[in-house]
């Protein structure tokens, strides 16, 4: 076994393994090496610099004892895998499902997890995009207080476990997206900094250190996270990442670390004979993300579309404090069905300033749209969804849209149970401020901020799925919905054209309707209370939210807070 570590400023490395510590030899740009041919799979060890330590390896493939414990050899040639048959799934045309693997299922593991893909299989999504499985303090987290970010979290079921998730993923016909987090590492258990310059000295949002990207040392730092990325994809075997907060990632060199990822993973996507996606989470609302590096672009394959969900919400829900102030008004829905995104380039009143740029000529698919997520949940105060009428409206739009509609785990029964923000860190201190830190963070987002403790165990159990509420009639009559709504999607090739000049759009904001024209079909949404009548001369019902809705003379007279997708006669 050859163990190799960076460490570019120590000027003795020993690596602590088998019960001794043995000397490394220097090599050249930092790294140190030595062979230890007994130590096999499994095996224990650390690395100890110029006398400190023991401490895990930066890139530890396994923690077993958690972030404080020793690194464990790990043979990735130890797992045999199923899916060999696996050509993979193009993003285009997809539908994606949000999950968190420690709420998804009362069990919290990969192992419960797959028990359940029965489920999203009957759902049709094509991709399930797992939350953070980095290893994290305690035994409880959202995944973005991540450390050793080339391990899996052991709660989960450890690097075994993850792969043994995707197996059984790609037997029944889902990719597997995975979230992961290279703006920042998590506050407790980062053991990085003794072995290089892997931070850059300041503060890069406000979750954390920002990494260096930039500074001298740079090289290997962005190598660090690129290999990372190529691991997930080529030893587990994953379709693709969902990267966060990408706008936190402060980097001026000429070509930035997005780009150089995009290239690698075109590279790799041609060797392993499978499309490799790479979704940036990115509140710029700049075009350049999605643009393909040819045209000078970063090479995303997709980012997440904030502005859609805010329009959806606002519409649904009524809500207009914070962000959604500037999405109040129904035209500013009618404006990201049909431009993509609200900003542009224009005013942000929560901003205070113009932001973004036009997305004239970017395809739809390459937005990833949704109602709700684990953010847009679990940064409210009380984790609250949407209520079930809100649901049907909003799904319906939604997976009628021209973009890559992406659900949240329980969203398609109207799960009651909250989405709240949980931690488990082992320092007293980062316990105890964990709540006001929270409120901090969303001070100016027009909440009034009362939510339960995160570092307290029944903030976390309150938040798993309760899969029992499918047993209840209206949670039943939802999931079908969502149901009819994805079979209505995929049978017809209108309802995912991501030509956005194609989407026409008739709206009242005053009566609070709109009329959104997927080619030859029309979709009807009444998100008023009141019953409306439309001028609109129904051929044939596709699919409806409410009952009864009437075609007469008239026009099409729909009830209050109803949809109706249909074909109109000319």
């Amino acid at each position: 076994m050859i163990f190799e570590v960076w460490a570019p400023k120590a000027t003795a490395v020993e690596v602590d393994v088998l019960g001794g510590r043995r000397p490394m030899t220097s090599g050249e740009r930092g790294w140190w090496r030595t062979e230890v041919p007994e130590a096999a799979h499994g095996t224990r060890y650390g690395y100890v610099l110029d006398g400190d330590g023991p401490y895990p390896d930066p890139r530890s493939r396994r923690q077993p004892e958690g972030v404080f414990g020793p690194s464990a050899v790990y043979d990735h040639g130890h797992y045999t895998w199923s899916d060999h048959e696996w050509t993979g799934r193009d993003l285009r045309g997809s539908v994606i499902y949000e999950l968190h693997v420690g709420t998804f299922t009362q069990a919290g593991t990969f192992e419960a997890a797959v028990e359940k893909l029965e489920h999203l299989v009957e759902l049709s999504v094509d991709f399930v995009e797992v939350m953070p499985v980095a290893p994290v303090p305690g035994g409880r987290n959202w995944g973005y207080d991540g450390v050793d970010l080339y391990a899996v979290n052991e709660t989960y079921g450890g690097p075994d476990g993850l792969k043994s998730f995707v197996d059984a993923c790609h037997r029944m016909g889902i990719g597997v997206l995975l979230d992961v987090v290279y703006n920042h590492l998590g506050p407790s258990g980062n053991f990085l900094h003794p072995f290089g310059p892997y931070f850059s000295g300041f503060d890069g949002s406000y979750w954390g250190e920002a990494v260096n990207l930039d500074g001298p040392g740079s090289d290997e730092v962005r190598r660090y996270f690129i290999e990372n990325a190529l691991q997930w994809l080529r030893d587990f075997h994953l379709d693709g990442l969902r990267l966060d907060a990408v706008h936190a990632l402060h980097d001026k060199r000429a070509s930035h670390l997005l780009a150089e990822l995009a290239e690698e993973v075109d590279a790799l996507a041609c060797s392993v004979g499978r499309p490799l996606s790479l979704i940036a989470e990115s509140d710029l609302n700049d075009p350049r993300m999605v643009r393909s590096l040819d045209a000078g672009g970063l090479g995303m394959t997709a980012q997440w579309d904030d502005d859609v969900h805010h329009a959806l919400h606002a519409a649904v829900s009524g809500e207009a404090h914070g962000y959604y102030g500037d999405f109040a008004d129904l035209s500013a829905l009618v404006k990201v069905l049909t431009s993509g995104v609200l900003h542009d380039g224009g005013y942000s009143s929560f901003r205070e300033r113009s932001h973004g740029r036009s997305y004239a000529g970017v395809p739809g698919h390459r937005l990833v749209a949704f109602l709700q997520n684990h953010d847009q949940i679990g940064n409210r105060p009380l984790g609250d969804r949407l209520p079930m009428p809100a649901l049907k409206l909003g799904a319906g739009l939604l997976l009628t849209s021209p973009f890559t509609p992406m659900l949240f785990m329980g969203e398609e029964w109207g799960a009651r149970t909250p989405f709240l923000f949980f931690s488990d860190h082992v320092e007293q201190e980062l316990r105890d401020g964990e709540g006001g830190r929270r409120q901090r963070e969303f001070d100016g987002f027009g909440y009034v901020w009362d939510a339960p403790d995160p570092s307290d165990e029944e903030t976390f159990q309150q938040s798993k799925l309760d899969w029992d509420e499918l047993k209840e009639e209206e949670h039943w009559s939802l999931l079908c919905w969502y149901r009819d709504l994805i079979a209505l999607r995929k049978a017809l090739p209108e309802l995912s054209d991501p030509r956005l000049d194609r989407v026409r759009i008739d709206a009242d904001p005053a009566g609070n309707w709109l009329v959104m024209w997927r080619g030859s079909l029309c979709v009807v949404v009444n998100f008023s209370e009141e019953s409306v009548t439309l001028p609109i001369h129904v051929g044939a019902v596709l699919l409806a939210s409410d009952e009864p809705v009437r075609a007469g003379q008239d026009g099409l007279r729909l009830p209050g807070q109803a949809m109706v997708i249909c074909h109109p006669t000319t």
